[in-house]
């Protein structure tokens, strides 16, 4: 149509463009569909997030719905479809699609004696990510590194985005699984060349900073987070009662010193 090629998207009835990067919400319900029918089997290590895979409800537009449930247990997504917000029952209120403005994607490089060349580094990431998944370069904030670590950095504010710009979600959600060896391009894999050495990674994290930071209550926290925050209030603690016992010791031995000097005053007057 118009030159254009359309095709089906899986497990919906959306006709999305053949020539540009299906959605997150889009490819997160074609994979659901894909284990539903037993074609093939989700890696477990998919996703980094404290969820996983789950099937999402999806605007027309391809856009994640701002609440998300499974079930009568519901919560608020992001626009990278990541939960915001603790999980509460059907009667939640999600009223509107918080943005991600930026993604921090953090991997760490398979052990290697010498270091990596930090140009040549940063230059292929650049360009790779531009040109496989079509994300104008000021969107590309940094690729920093620091032996064994890359960090990349996305940055897409909603004042910023065009009409057509692809979402900075959707690219990292691609380059996550290329990363993984999951890759969505099919006849296409990524090959991760730094000057002509292939690189392996152990590990990929992806990070979402919101336009409004997330609304999670003390209960949602992990057990670890939480044992580190009562160490350091019982430590605050303990800091401030040494302090008020030791200002008592001083207040005493200052009296007790006042009191002496007074009692050698009488005797010399007497």
């Amino acid at each position: 149509m118009n030159g254009v090629c359309w095709c089906d998207a899986a497990g919906t009835s959306v006709s999305v463009n053949c020539n540009t990067l299906t959605s997150k919400c889009l490819l997160m319900k074609a994979e659901m569909a894909g284990s539903k029918s037993g074609r093939r089997e989700k890696p477990k290590d998919a996703f980094e997030d404290t969820d996983g895979l789950y099937d999402p409800e999806c605007e027309n537009t391809g856009v994640f719905k701002a609440k998300q449930c499974n079930g009568t247990t519901c919560w608020c997504v992001n626009t990278a479809g990541v939960r915001r917000t603790d999980k509460h029952d059907a009667d939640l209120k999600c009223n509107q699609l918080v943005r991600t403005t930026w993604i921090i994607i953090e991997m760490k490089h398979a052990e290697r004696n010498t270091p990596l060349n930090t140009e040549s580094l940063k230059k292929f990431f650049k360009e790779t990510i531009a040109s496989r998944y079509m994300l104008d370069g000021r969107y590309i904030s940094s690729v920093l590194y620091e032996k064994p670590y890359i960090t990349i950095d996305l940055k897409q504010n909603s004042t910023d985005k065009s009409p057509g710009d692809v979402d900075i979600a959707d690219v990292a959600y691609y380059f996550e699984k290329d990363v993984k060896g999951d890759s969505i391009f099919h006849s296409n894999k990524l090959n991760i060349s730094i000057d002509n050495e292939a690189l392996n990674f152990e590990k990929i994290v992806v990070y979402y900073v919101d336009e409004i930071p997330p609304e999670f209550s003390m209960k949602s926290l992990t057990p670890g987070l939480i044992a580190v925050i009562v160490v350091v209030i019982v430590a605050i603690v303990a800091a401030i009662v040494v302090l008020v016992l030791t200002r008592r010791r001083k207040g005493k031995y200052v009296k007790a010193e006042v009191k002496e000097m007074n009692e050698m005053h009488r005797g010399l007057n007497a």
